[in-house]
């Protein structure tokens, strides 16, 4: 159970630093967690669906329960990859499987949070449909390579 909140948490921070530096080097902002806390709320209300999120009534703490969202899917896939690969993995940890759950969580947004905060299926209501795909498979990625890089450092941590 620790090592699967220390690699997910590790990969998410990973994932948030590669935004951070995206941001700086080429100007690209980074999703709103805030938004994605507002979405949560309305769907406990029952709605799915925004055209777009950023036009639905804002709600208290959304920015609290979207970045804990956040965190808390990083753990989630965290333990897709152990239960997948076992704890083997963790003590020995290999790129491929950490890439393959990595890139593989892109379903997430281009499926459903996309297509539930406006954006379309894959981005495809977006101004630049292509370029935004290409920065969340990048993302993806990253955080694939977080979570290879995470299980590493509890490896050597002794976690």
């Amino acid at each position: 159970m620790v090592r699967t909140l220390w690699i997910g948490v590790g990969a998410t921070v990973v994932m948030d630093l590669w935004a951070v530096l995206r941001q700086r080097l080429f100007g690209i902002p980074s999703l709103d967690y805030a938004l994605v806390g507002r979405w949560l709320v309305h769907l406990t209300r029952g709605r799915f669906f925004h055209d777009p999120i950023g036009k639905s009534p804002r709600v208290a703490g959304e920015g609290v329960i979207g970045w804990t969202a956040h965190y808390l899917l990083g753990i989630a896939f965290a333990a897709v990859l152990l239960a997948g690969w076992g704890l083997e993995w963790a003590r020995q940890p290999t790129l491929a499987p950490a890439l393959i759950v990595g890139i593989g969580t892109v379903v997430l947004p281009f499926c459903v949070m996309q297509p539930a905060m406006g954006a379309g299926f894959a981005a495809r209501r977006t101004p630049r449909p292509a370029m935004a795909r290409f920065q969340s498979l990048v993302t993806h990625t990253v955080f694939g390579v977080g979570l290879y890089a995470a299980a590493w450092v509890a490896r050597v941590a002794g976690f």
